[in-house]
């Protein structure tokens, strides 16, 4: 079992995941649940969204660095991605803008104030925040707002946040500089649900991402939700991915930019 809860943190979330609700315990040792984790995800995928290429296609291969962990009063996730690793005229990003990057740092309220803030299933609250940065004339946005690790049923530990949301630059070249504009909802899980005899284990992952009454952008919402079936060892980890795109960012789904529809994400990952 210890081999499992290792494992499960090496993925990025505790063994909360698996057991009953318990509140946060910043008792003595604000850093004694501290741990860390990176990973290196080499992805393919076919039918990315938004699409504004003539043929209508988004496939590449890219290679991400993943990381997060705990430290004291910090909560942190996040990763970069590098676009079109292998300099294919195959891939829709090639000759394009090459990196994306999101950090999202949480502070954990019941840490910094030494209360037990849990109630219900809320096992611990946070001050959030998320920043996304596409590059020139990409996305670029950042986003703050109260979030929360829940206990949901069968799901475990689910991490849920609320944001106001602030646009730096957008895909919409004539709305920069926009301010704040609009808010997002986020969820993210990880459950496992089947377990091998040497360990392995197979989850269930994925998150939601929902942002509406955005001003800046052609759309005033947009939807972006990932549901993922992977097998995990303690230093591989194998998967596919399906995602939902409902004008995502913001865009305007039609005939000049597809921003609506099913894309599909093959990932193998090497965990440090």
């Amino acid at each position: 079992m210890a081999k499992f809860t290792k494992t499960l943190i090496a993925a990025g979330l505790l063994a909360a995941a698996a057991t009953p609700a318990f509140a946060a315990d910043y008792s003595g040792d604000i850093h004694k649940n501290d741990y860390k984790w990176m990973q290196f995800n080499v992805m393919h995928t076919i039918d990315q969204r938004p699409i504004f290429t003539e043929d209508g296609s988004y496939n590449d291969t890219y290679f991400e660095m993943e990381f997060g962990g705990r430290s004291g009063i910090f909560d942190l996730y996040g990763y970069v991605d590098v676009f079109d690793i292998f300099d294919s005229r195959h891939s829709d990003k090639h000759g394009a803008e090459n990196l994306f990057i999101k950090f999202a740092p949480r502070v954990s309220l019941d840490a910094l104030t030494g209360m037990d803030l849990s109630f219900g299933p809320v096992q611990e609250v946070y001050v959030a925040t998320l920043f996304n940065i596409g590059g020139q004339q990409g996305l670029n946005d950042s986003l703050i707002g109260l979030g929360a690790d829940v206990q949901v049923p069968w799901f475990g530990k689910v991490g849920m946040n609320l944001y106001k949301r602030h646009a730096n630059e957008t895909f919409n070249e004539n709305n920069e500089g926009e301010g704040w504009s609009g808010q997002q909802f986020s969820m993210n899980w990880f459950k496992p649900f089947y377990t091998f005899s040497n360990g392995s284990f197979i989850s269930y992952q994925g998150y939601l991402d929902y942002t509406w009454g955005m001003k800046d952008t052609s759309h005033s919402d947009g939807l972006g939700n990932f549901h993922g079936i992977y097998w995990h060892s303690d230093r591989y980890a194998v998967g596919y991915g399906l995602k939902y795109f409902n004008e995502i960012y913001g865009i305007d789904n039609n005939a000049f930019s597809k921003s609506t529809g099913f894309g599909h994400y093959f990932s193998v990952t090497y965990k440090f």
